[in-house]
């Protein structure tokens, strides 16, 4: 039996929002931030940023930033001395 895919044209189906990655592993403070509010500001409403860096006081910076530019960490999390977050761009 052949099974049946949908189609991604098919208007039941919810777009999935754009998710990009942002390698900011190595970088020093104040530079994750910066990097991370240049994104933000160019990018559409529902954007999601996956945001991989490895500065300690990042942890400390973005969520700071957040505060100030009104975007949200949906996820954030450690592995090692890995940080990541997941960034979600506010509505205008």
């Amino acid at each position: 039996m052949k099974s049946h895919h949908m189609k991604r044209s098919d208007p039941n189906t919810v777009p999935l929002m754009t998710t990009t990655p942002l390698n900011l592993r190595g970088l020093k403070c104040p530079l994750p931030a910066l990097r991370v509010r240049k994104a933000l500001k160019g990018a559409a409403a529902g954007t999601l940023f996956v945001v991989e860096c490895t500065d300690p006081m990042a942890a400390i910076d973005i969520p700071n930033l957040m505060r100030e530019t009104g975007d949200a960490i949906e996820h954030h999390g450690q592995e090692g001395e890995l940080l990541v977050f997941h960034i979600r761009k506010a509505a205008a």
